[in-house]
């Protein structure tokens, strides 16, 4: 998701000179929102389904939604006004908050409430145990961002040093980890969906542990937008949270076939069989959060896991960055 600081100051400027751009329009009597999303993911299905079930569209809201890239680019392109609404890891909103800011990014609604990645190893190992990491060569995530901090939270849950225990491969760019795995580097890899279970079905991998279910539940995707934002469009924020909890509550009911048929525009590239197989990897693990609220457990967890990496200057309480009179109000009036 995010790393290193260098943007960091770039996004206080923004914030410091009031750089913004529209926030919404109307277009044919529906409220235009321009939604970012950090990357292309079958782990936020929630949000396609919003979308393809027509949730937003019932809303009375028009989504328009880009695609930006990284957790430093859709924090960028939210400050700077290119984007209304973000759905990017909750640390991001703790980065900026940590440099300061008269503006600050609110998360209002949560969409994923654990790690999305697994462990593959080259090999089926039925028996399993993380002591088998030891004095192996481990293909891991970027530095700083969220995959990578609740690998090692993991990691070090399981009396593991990373960077003493293991070789840990940090140097590789987040889209060539996978083909570095699958050309002969590491022992074993950190990796997320699709990709690990492609790697099943073409034989170079097994699946053999989920650092979602290891690490515990945190608001890892969350839909964030700035704080003025909000109170200007707090009516069209409601709306987008409503729509966000009738997705959620549709993919809790429905069988993985049809979560499947729902996302398959937005994967035009993905094979059904592994569209199944993922969404159900996810919906067994929890991954889809059944509501937008993000509590105080779910808030210390991910503080604790940024606390044990290093990337957390003091802890941030959560009514300092967390807003949940939307999600609150989903509930109430979402059946």
């Amino acid at each position: 998701m995010i790393s290193k600081r260098g943007w960091l100051a770039f996004l206080v400027l923004l914030l410091t000179c009031g750089l913004v751009l529209p926030a919404c329009s109307q277009s044919g009597g529906a409220t235009k929102i321009r939604l970012g999303e950090v990357t292309r993911s079958i782990f936020y299905a929630p949000q396609y389904v919003a979308i393809s079930q027509g949730f937003f569209e019932e809303e009375g809201l028009e989504v328009e939604l880009t695609t930006t890239f990284g957790g430093d680019k859709t924090m960028t392109t939210l400050l700077s006004g290119g984007i209304d609404i973000a759905l990017v890891g909750s640390e991001t909103s703790i980065y900026v908050h940590q440099q300061g800011s008269d503006d600050p990014v609110m998360n209002f609604a949560q969409l994923t409430q654990t790690d999305g990645t697994f462990l593959v190893a080259r090999e089926p190992i039925p028996d399993f145990k993380w002591e088998q990491l030891k004095g192996s060569t481990f293909l891991g995530q970027r530095k700083g961002g969220m995959p990578q901090m609740a690998g090692e939270f993991t990691l070090k849950k399981h009396e593991i040093d990373p960077h003493n225990d293991l070789k840990l491969l940090q140097n590789v760019e987040f889209a060539n980890i996978p083909t570095a795995f699958a050309s002969g580097t590491g022992d074993y890899v950190q990796l997320f969906e699709p990709q690990a279970s492609v790697f099943e079905k073409e034989g170079k991998g097994s699946v053999i542990a989920s650092f979602g279910v290891e690490s515990g539940r945190l608001p890892y995707t969350v839909f964030m937008a700035k704080k003025s934002y909000i109170d200007a469009n707090k009516e069209v924020v409601q709306k987008f949270t409503n729509a966000v909890h009738r997705a959620q509550k549709w993919v809790d009911s429905q069988p993985v076939e049809a979560i499947a048929d729902s996302l398959a525009s937005f994967f035009q590239d993905t094979e059904k069989d592994i569209l199944i197989r993922v969404v159900q990897r996810y919906k067994e693990q929890g991954s889809f959060a059944s509501d937008p609220i993000i509590d105080d457990e779910e808030w210390n967890n991910l503080l604790d896991v940024m606390e044990e990496a290093g990337e957390l200057k003091e802890r941030v309480p959560l009514e300092a960055l967390v807003d949940n009179h939307f999600a609150e109000q989903a509930l109430k009036s979402v059946k």
